[in-house]
């Protein structure tokens, strides 16, 4: 792996979060994610992680928590912009806000991504600023979830938001821009490959990857129309964020390189609600043309057929942007079942879970409730696998047995 980043050297004498992992029994109904639903049980958490599962009557001794709740996985939110607070304009909140108030931004919405059941945020950039919310989590300096960050995302000079992106032109500057973010600690490196056309030259697209790759670090790239998608799939990138029309010969390369989507629905959900919309400044014209983009099928024609045809579909809001709140969940997964990107409520469960903790390669770690797994647990007011909007119904939040939230 690349040279850590130079706070990792700092030596931490105390945590100013420090929070305990005691022994203890959450009992409720159960959706492990892996495995079936248990009506009636348990989960035993100890030493931060997942000592026993399954059946109230296999229950041991130990303090015992009555939920009457649903326990499952804590969620992962694996497209999100933790320095936006979802007013319309994020240019001018990136370019203008002081950097103590973007972070003061980044730090209430990982305390409302926790009262959402959020675990982990896979942030997708603003600046460099998501790499101080790592340290700041990672030294226990503030108490947020776990987070998976790529520094600032690298465009072509002048390219879409090219504001709040880290600008290179050339394929030397490009590998200069990724090794900028490795020097940060970034986990991975995000690039944005379109918007009305194509971006990056051939020769600065294959630098980007390679240098990332060459750090072995994992590259996921905004894409959101059939020939951007087939492009960077072909290039070499690992995972498509927003995707969009797609043709049969681009769901095929996909399939064939096991590439996911992580769809990204809320704000067309969020800003198509007048009421809603209105509060974060959303223009009415932009509104009424949300209204119309929400009913239209043909939007989602090709995830739906990507979804159908096994492409891996992972859940993001882009929280942040405009008019999406870093606690808005279930209206994205309702939505990711209503246009058929999900079969179901489980396999919606399964998008903000086991899947998104894959495309992070953590599902060793967390996704579903395993013995040996992180405690990181969530204990719903429901049930959300008959009900997706009780997820809005959050009682505690546990990462690594320590209790977050309730």
């Amino acid at each position: 792996m690349p040279e850590p980043a130079a706070w990792r050297y700092q030596k931490i004498t105390k945590p100013m979060f420090d929070l305990a992992a005691p022994h203890t029994i959450l009992a409720g109904r159960v959706i492990p994610i892996v495995g079936d639903i248990i009506e009636d049980g348990f989960v035993e958490m100890k030493d931060g992680k997942i000592a026993a599962i399954g059946p109230r009557v296999q229950m041991p001794a130990g303090p015992v928590i009555e939920t009457g709740g649903t326990l499952m996985p804590g969620m992962i939110n694996s497209h999100a912009h933790l320095n936006w607070d979802g007013i319309h304009d994020l240019a001018r909140q990136s370019m203008d806000d002081p950097k103590p108030i973007s972070a003061f931004k980044a730090a209430g919405n990982m305390l409302k991504s926790l009262r959402a059941g959020i675990t982990m945020v896979r942030d997708l950039g603003f600046h460099d600023m998501n790499l101080y919310s790592k340290q700041a989590v990672a030294q226990g300096i503030f108490p947020g979830p776990r987070l998976k960050v790529c520094g600032a995302a690298i465009i072509q000079t002048g390219g879409h938001t090219y504001w709040v992106c880290r600008e290179a032109s050339g394929p030397d500057e490009m590998r200069r821009a990724v090794r900028e973010q490795v020097k940060g600690g970034a986990d991975l490196i995000k690039i944005m490959a379109c918007h009305d056309t194509l971006e990056f030259t051939d020769e600065e697209l294959a630098a980007v990857i390679d240098e990332a790759h060459r750090n072995r670090l994992p590259v996921t790239a905004h894409a959101t129309y059939d020939a951007c998608i087939r492009r960077v799939a072909e290039f070499g990138v690992d995972c498509i964020e927003h995707g969009g029309s797609m043709s049969d010969e681009t769901i095929q390369v996909l399939l064939d390189r096991k590439l996911p989507v992580v769809t990204t629905f809320a704000p067309l959900v969020q800003q198509s609600q007048p009421e809603i919309a209105r509060r974060f400044g959303i223009p009415e014209w932009k509104i009424e043309e949300r209204i119309k983009a929400v009913a239209d099928p043909s939007r989602y024609a090709g995830l739906k057929k990507a979804a159908e045809r096994g492409v891996p579909i992972v859940f993001g809001t882009d929280a942040g942007s405009p008019a999406v709140e870093h606690d808005v969940i279930a209206p994205e997964l309702a939505h990711m079942v209503k246009v058929g990107v999900c079969r179901d409520n489980m396999d919606a469960l399964a998008s903000i879970t086991i899947r998104a903790a894959k495309v992070s390669a953590m599902d060793h770690l967390i996704g579903s409730l395993e013995v040996g797994k992180a405690a990181d647990v969530i204990v719903v007011d429901g049930n959300p696998d008959q009900d997706l909007f009780a997820l809005e119904r959050i009682k505690m939040t546990f990462i690594d047995g320590k209790r977050m939230h309730g």
